[in-house]
């Protein structure tokens, strides 16, 4: 268990490390063994478009690790969980076509757009979003992951806010459930079969 790790705010100096730390844990994930099959492009990719998805989290949302990135927890707030087409060119994020490649591109896509139905769906009101989470392999089951996620469920709460999370990963479900969250979907992305549980934490 957490001896005297701490939760900080990700300043921009620990940005590609954090990124590394999402890269690698999502490296066998179901949804990017889905989008990128082949592991040696996975490991390339991944890398890349972590270090985008953590730059956005840095400028318009709220992301948490420790000092020595043991893991890390992005979260959109509340009024800014819809990704928009300005703040996704800012952090580059557009480019992600030529960087996966079409194929890849397109089943980015169709995992992106069940994902914005079911976000539509079950968060309706104000809510936190979170984006990406992911802990070191070596420091996994360490209570890390619950800790990085602290201080927006405790906002959260205090504010009466939900959050909302969706995660490919069966695996996953047990510790949103330790950590407050409900299922309120479980299915299949059409076409593809690829499994997705939608999750709400109400306060």
């Amino acid at each position: 268990m957490i001896r005297d790790e701490q939760c900080i705010p990700l300043v921009p100096s620990l940005r590609d490390s954090a990124a590394q730390v999402l890269a690698e844990a999502f490296q066998d994930d179901p949804v990017y063994r889905f989008i990128i099959p082949d592991d040696a492009r996975r490991e390339r990719d991944l890398p890349w478009l972590f270090r985008r998805v953590t730059q956005y989290s840095l400028l318009y949302g709220d992301t948490y690790t420790t000092p020595t990135v043991e893991g890390v927890a992005s979260w959109l707030p509340p009024g800014g969980t819809k990704l928009t087409l300005g703040r996704m060119i800012r952090t580059g994020l557009p480019a992600i076509v030529l960087r996966f490649g079409w194929a890849a591109f397109r089943r980015m896509e169709d995992v992106v757009a069940y994902g914005d139905e079911l976000h539509e769906e079950y968060a309706q009101l104000p809510h936190w979003y979170l984006w990406a989470i992911g802990v070191k392999a070596s420091s996994r089951g360490k209570g890390i992951g619950g800790l990085l996620m602290q201080p927006v469920l405790t906002t959260a709460s205090a504010a009466g806010v939900p959050c909302y999370l969706e995660t490919h990963n069966e695996r996953n479900v047990p510790f949103y459930l330790k950590h407050g969250f409900r299922v309120v979907s479980e299915g299949k992305i059409p076409k593809h079969g690829l499994r997705v549980w939608a999750m709400l934490r109400e306060t």
